[in-house]
């Protein structure tokens, strides 16, 4: 089958498989499920994660067994490491805010070629907001274009962030008054900055690629840069799938950001 073929099947099952996990997310969000914390790192983690990652594994690894397989809830496997492609999945981003009953999560794959993610989809059934791209041909939420904000400064700009953050005696000089919220899941945070909702997102801690995947490529395809706080690339499907960092936002803004936080040093990468 022509590559082209091949990306719009991918796509098309990718797209389908999300749609089917979302119904199974929403079978228990806002009821009494179990919930339970993983022992290596004492994340939380419910029945509807292991559920949802059991259908996308089932639909996608199932039609495309050749494909590698990276997900939060199943245990690595370094075959990964040897396939062309490769799906990243979090089943449910945002676990905290799911298990309390708030709208602040979704379900996030990836298809990723040589490093980068080429299709993504993020997909919020609580509020159905479907975000999708391909690379090369932009992203859209519910079938419609998106585009990051013009912000360009940072007074005033709207932050996805934890707040405390920005009061740390680290930073040599204070940061100005901006309107910042805060969202438990990473790529949910990204996908708002893609769609111009937020302008800019920033995490001075460890991510990991089931965070970023797909979220990089539809903030990219809507216009925005995202790399790591010291301007560092994010490359998926190596060894490691940790992250030191994060800073996403429109072009104008990251610059200013980029010079603010990009000489910031951090702790030694968990």
């Amino acid at each position: 089958m022509p590559e082209a073929e091949t990306r719009a099947a991918d796509f098309a099952l990718l797209k389908e498989a999300v749609r089917e996990a979302g119904k199974v997310a929403m079978r228990f969000f806002g009821t009494d499920h179990k919930q339970w914390s993983k022992a290596h790192d004492n994340t939380p983690v419910t029945e509807a994660d292991i559920e949802v990652n059991n259908l996308l594994h089932a639909r996608l690894a199932g039609a495309r067994p050749d494909y590698g397989w990276l997900s939060e809830e199943t245990e690595d496997d370094s075959s990964r490491l040897t396939s062309q492609r490769v799906w990243v999945v979090d089943p449910i981003d945002g676990t905290r805010a799911f298990a309390k009953g708030r709208p602040h999560f979704v379900i996030s794959v990836a298809l990723v070629e040589e490093g980068r993610p080429v299709l993504g989809v993020l997909f919020n059934p609580a509020t159905d907001e479907f975000f999708e791209a391909e690379a090369g041909r932009g992203a859209k939420l519910n079938g419609r274009p998106i585009h990051v904000s013009d912000c360009s400064r940072i007074e005033g700009c709207r932050m996805i962030a934890f707040a405390p953050m920005f009061k740390h005696p680290a930073w040599s000089e204070a940061w100005p008054e901006m309107d910042i919220s805060d969202r438990n899941s990473v790529a949910y945070r990204i996908a708002l900055v893609a769609c111009g909702v937020a302008d800019a997102t920033l995490a001075l801690n460890g991510k990991s690629d089931w965070d970023l995947a797909a979220a990089d490529l539809i903030l990219h395809e809507a216009g925005g840069r995202m790399t790591a706080h010291d301007g560092t690339p994010y490359f998926y499907n190596r060894p490691s799938t940790r992250h030191p960092s994060l800073l996403a936002a429109g072009p104008a803004l990251y610059d200013a950001l980029f010079e603010k936080v990009s000489k910031l040093q951090l702790p030694p990468r968990r």
